[in-house]
């Protein structure tokens, strides 16, 4: 049953929800009706009846958190996501385990949602050579965040038939708020700052890049479609370089950047064309709109 037609509020549960991307999907979610349940990993964070410590490397902890939630949906955004994060095992305790973590709990306390939103990464298909991957593509990971992201849908695809969920592998998104050690947010403060000079590494990888209010509107939306037991790619089809980005940034500012080209930023293992296809999803949600990458821009560097 849609949430638009219960005789009380849809009870969200977001974990995550204090990262880049659940701020803008709790923002989302409570615009469009529903009871937000945030989970936080901080320990010094209070908790409240809509907000709950969580750390999701412990069972225990997740089945706790399930047990008093009881949603009628979950958004699993929780992961460790900064490619060159440094432990390697932390991707897979977190990403891998964590996730596993949080379906057991449904399982043992007997609570099966409605829905269960859970993000991969296009990360996922690796150096594939194509204008436009489609969610058949095989999966070629290239790094740790990566190969636990198609660890993370493997074993999920193992619960499709006990629980209802839905994968989603957004590409590359960004907007206010994202953290300098990602490229786009990098770019905006030299250009805010009228910095002389950036140093990047391979400025000619290109990326679709969406905006971070698109993919939250999009994972709403996705909630009330009808999709379960499937995957499918969160993108605009449209892809940009870094050279790209500067050029766009530089009209928009009027300032000139000079870029350098630091060897130490250039990781052997660098994807150098990802871009997806749409098609999917705009079949499942055709009513939401994709920002065009000159608005995000724009928007960013007004901040």
């Amino acid at each position: 049953m849609p949430f638009s037609q219960a005789t009380q509020p849809a009870r969200t549960l977001v974990t995550g929800a204090n990262g880049f991307t659940g701020r803008y999907l709790v923002e989302k979610l409570l615009a469009c009706g529903h009871t937000v349940i945030e989970t936080v990993g901080d320990r010094d964070e209070p908790e409240t009846p809509t907000r709950l410590r969580l750390d999701i490397t412990s069972p225990d902890a997740c089945r706790r958190a399930i047990e008093r939630a009881r949603p009628d949906y979950i958004v699993h955004l929780a992961a460790i996501s900064f490619v060159g994060h440094d432990d390697p095992l932390d991707f897979y305790r977190v990403n891998v385990m964590g996730t596993l973590n949080l379906l057991e709990a449904c399982a043992h306390v007997g609570h099966t949602p409605r829905k269960l939103l859970i993000a991969s990464s296009a990360n996922v298909y690796g150096n594939v050579t194509s204008e436009a991957i489609d969610e058949a593509f095989p999966l070629h990971p290239v790094n740790h965040y990566a190969a636990s992201k198609a660890a993370m849908e493997t074993m999920v695809r193992t619960w499709f038939d006990r629980l209802p969920i839905l994968i989603v592998r957004p590409f590359n998104y960004t907007g206010r708020g994202q953290t300098s050690n990602f490229l786009v947010p990098k770019i905006v403060e030299h250009f805010a700052r009228r910095e002389p000079s950036i140093e990047l590494g391979n400025i000619d990888v290109a990326r679709d890049f969406s905006d971070v209010r698109y993919v939250a509107s999009v994972y709403e939306a996705l909630l009330r479609s009808e999709a379960v037991a499937q995957t499918v790619n969160v993108c605009t089809g449209t892809p940009y370089t870094l050279r790209d980005i500067v050029s766009a940034a530089s009209d928009l500012t009027g300032h000139e950047l000079e870029i350098r080209a630091n060897p130490a930023f250039i990781r052997q293992s660098d994807v150098k064309m990802l871009a997806g296809s749409p098609a999917k999803l705009r079949t499942l949600v055709p009513t939401v709109e994709s920002i065009p990458f000159i608005e995000t821009l724009r928007w960013m560097l007004a901040a």
